[in-house]
């Protein structure tokens, strides 16, 4: 399958800003597992090159998923309000949030707590190669991310053994939630930011930020604003330069008053720019 971009994008600084963690590059191209399908892309000037392990009916399922739907030029007009965030937009021009599966999304963003993006791909890969339906295209072997199902029919001891570690029991407690009907993660995309935030928060693992990254990765909450410690630096070293460093709620609150209703995206430059900077900009 061929698409043709009619708005921007840069495949590879969208699926390599940590956002999702099971893209790999393959042969020059990106493999990943989105679904049930195992999908290899590569992006030639304005076209997509895709090939999957099961036929797919429709350019929606890619669109969907790589949110082509944003108009990014409207976009940028609304982040763009300094210096800063656009260095980060022309840097990085085309670099798009995705519409990720919310319950991957929550699981893997579980296990991003107190850990880095290599190790939470680790963790991942781990439960869905243990868990998941074996998916295969050409050479290349993947493997399914595990269902609630999947999930709640496990044990503690098992997740550890994975290496979720201290995350074990939380992952646990999300997949006996959304298996037995108690959290329903796609009513959220209707839901209220601040209520859809609070019902993430009251699961035994999820902090603002763990909820404020499945809100906007999602459930399409293009105003939350995930703060993890490469956001706070940004924030801290370029808007609130000498002085006492902001509280994390209270840069939140900042945040989406500066940036409005697509601080999300915002947010995603500013960590991408930031984590990848050998060096502060100077003003």
């Amino acid at each position: 399958m061929r698409i043709t971009l009619e708005e921007p994008l840069n495949l590879k600084e969208t699926l390599e800003s940590g956002q999702a963690h099971r893209w790999r590059q393959i042969d020059g191209r990106y493999s990943g597992v989105i679904g049930n399908v195992l999908v290899h892309i590569r992006q030639s000037e304005r076209t997509l090159i895709i090939d999957s392990s099961s036929t797919l009916e429709s350019e929606d399922f890619l669109l969907k998923y790589l949110r082509l739907d944003d108009d990014l030029e409207h976009i940028y007009a609304h982040i763009n309000k300094d210096e800063r965030v656009r260095t980060m937009t022309e840097r990085y021009r085309g670099l798009r949030l995705l519409r990720q599966d919310p319950w991957e999304c929550l699981v893997t963003f579980i296990c991003s707590s107190t850990t880095n993006m290599k190790r939470i791909s680790l963790m991942v890969e781990n439960m869905s190669n243990y868990f998941g339906q074996k998916l295969e295209l050409g050479q290349d072997i993947r493997f399914t991310f595990p269902t609630s199902e999947d999930i709640s029919n496990s044990d503690e001891k098992t997740l550890r053994e994975l290496g979720l570690g201290f995350r074990a029991p939380y992952v646990l407690n999300c997949g006996k939630k959304v298996q037995a009907g108690d959290l329903d993660l796609n009513t959220l995309i209707k839901t209220p930011y601040a209520e859809a935030k609070e019902q993430l928060m009251s699961l035994h693992g999820v902090g603002p930020k763990i909820a404020d990254c499945v809100l906007v990765f999602s459930l399409d909450k293009l105003e939350a604003f995930p703060i993890d410690v490469w956001v706070k630096r940004a924030l801290t070293d370029w808007y609130f330069t000498n002085q006492k460093p902001p509280s994390n709620q209270d840069l939140l609150v900042w945040a989406n008053e500066y940036f409005g209703e697509y601080a999300g995206y915002s947010q995603q430059y500013l960590f991408h720019g930031r984590r990848l900077l050998d060096s502060k900009p100077t003003d």
